[in-house]
């Protein structure tokens, strides 16, 4: 029996020395800001964000002046056939006017009439270049409709990336605190393996000794079986839930959560208070009003393309001496085209009533999932509460059972329930508080106010050590 309990001791601490091996100790805070670093999703919102950004500011000088400088270089090769036959009928009906000893000296010399056709063949090579501006100066707001849109496609994107920030933020909270729990399981099991193996001892001494029967041998031997297939199925838990925590945090050495699982005691704010603060920051409605905006401006846009347009322009030959310029004033007013217009501004406004619609649903929404989740904390705030009395019974329960089997008056099997149930009690607290801390995170997502979740791990009164 010694060399199984040897063997025991062995397996539990071989589990231990694997879940530790290279086991780096991380605060929630430096996990996050691990994630936030390393975060392919997060990364990809950034790069659209930024992207965004960039084209806001591309184009906020549309509708300037614009310069432009042009030059060519060509060589030309001209053919011009010139047809006579009507000079020379003219100069016939004059040569009749002619007294007859003219028109025999215009015969006799070949000058009456000129042939019937001339081809002029020119040649040569040019080089020139232009300077030219042209300055938009009325355009019926194209212009500000296209700078407003690429704007609100930015605001879209910011709400994208901190959408994207509030559920990574969420994630951890679930595999941080989820990997923190299962460790926190697995050794409770492992604690109390060791004490229920001397418990399994005892009783095999006490059968051999006559004190108790084989059934009653059996029995704990049975419990104690039943108990190690448990706690192997506990390190397996706590095994899937470091390495669900290392693939979350891309890094190849093991995590080993440092903050503790904790609850806060004292109630949360007032629901009202988690309500106005989701409506003034969750990403989701900030998001709706980027696409109302971009309804708008698409609204805009198409009201602008009926108006007239007034540009300014200016050119100049780029050469010395006398070159050729020219200056003025232009105006365009489309009176007709093949594109209907009326029906394009009438599908931008039915966006906009599409947006609309959405921003009342989605804050309908918004205000049951707070609710939910804030009620779904302080439920789990008033179970950690009631669950402390529990902990003293099954303390005290276990004690009673030690000085019973020592004294005679209880059996192996008793102890070991104790002892399970003490375990099965600490566990159940454990998971309450992860209940918390995970409804915590969920309902400060649903807020807007993730990045607050630091702060709550600072006025925790009670953690789950």
């Amino acid at each position: 029996m010694n060399s199984f309990l040897s063997k025991v001791g062995l397996i539990g601490f071989c589990v231990a020395l694997h879940l530790s091996a290279n086991a780096q100790a991380l605060s929630f805070d430096a996990a996050w800001q691990r994630l936030k670093d390393n975060s392919d999703q997060l990364a990809g919102a950034r790069a659209n964000q930024a992207s965004k950004t960039l084209q806001t500011e591309g184009i906020q000088a549309l509708g300037g002046p614009s310069i432009s400088v042009s030059a060519a270089s060509f060589s030309y090769n001209t053919v011009l056939a010139v047809n006579l036959d009507g000079i020379n009928q003219k100069l016939s009906q004059i040569e009749q006017l002619l007294p007859a000893q003219i028109q025999g000296m215009l015969a006799a010399s070949g000058l009456a009439s000129l042939p019937a056709n001339y081809t002029l063949n020119q040649r040569g090579t040019l080089t020139n270049g232009s300077l030219t501006a042209v300055w938009p100066i009325y355009m019926g707001g194209v212009t500000d409709a296209t700078r407003g849109f690429v704007s609100a496609q930015a605001d879209e994107a910011l709400s994208d990336t901190a959408k994207t920030e509030h559920e990574l933020s969420t994630l951890l909270v679930q595999r941080y605190f989820g990997a923190q729990m299962a460790l926190k399981a697995a050794q409770l099991r492992r604690t109390a393996q060791a004490d229920i193996a001397q418990h399994d001892a005892s009783a095999e001494r006490m059968m051999r000794a006559g004190l108790i029967s084989q059934l009653e041998r059996l029995q704990a031997q049975v419990a104690f079986e039943e108990y190690r297939r448990n706690t192997v199925k506990a390190d397996d838990a706590a095994a899937l839930a470091t390495s669900a925590l290392r693939h979350t945090l891309k890094t190849q050495d093991s995590v080993t959560p440092q903050t503790p699982l904790f609850v806060v005691t004292h109630p949360l704010a007032p629901l009202a208070y988690f309500v106005d603060q989701a409506l003034l920051h969750h990403p989701g409605l900030s998001k709706v009003a980027a696409k109302k905006a971009q309804a708008e401006q698409l609204y805009a846009g198409q009201e602008a393309l009926r108006k007239p347009q007034l540009f300014a322009f200016g050119q100049r030959e780029i050469t010395s001496g006398n070159a050729n310029w020219m200056a003025g004033i232009a105006a365009r007013w489309n009176l007709y085209d093949s594109i209907n217009h009326d029906a394009l501004a009438a599908a931008a406004q039915k966006m906009i009533d599409q947006a609309e619609s959405a921003d009342a649903l989605a804050r309908n929404d918004i205000d049951l999932l707070v609710e939910k989740n804030w009620r779904a904390v302080e439920q789990a705030r008033h179970q950690f509460l009631a669950a402390q009395p529990g902990m003293f019974l099954a303390s005290e329960v276990l004690r009673l059972r030690r000085a019973a089997l020592r004294e005679g008056t209880g059996t192996a099997l008793e102890l070991m329930d104790a002892q399970t149930n003490q375990v099965k009690v600490m566990t159940e607290r454990a998971q309450i508080a992860y209940d918390y801390v995970l409804a915590l995170a969920s309902l400060l997502e649903s807020c807007g106010l993730s990045e607050q979740f630091g702060a709550y791990i600072s006025r925790a009164d009670t953690t789950v050590e």
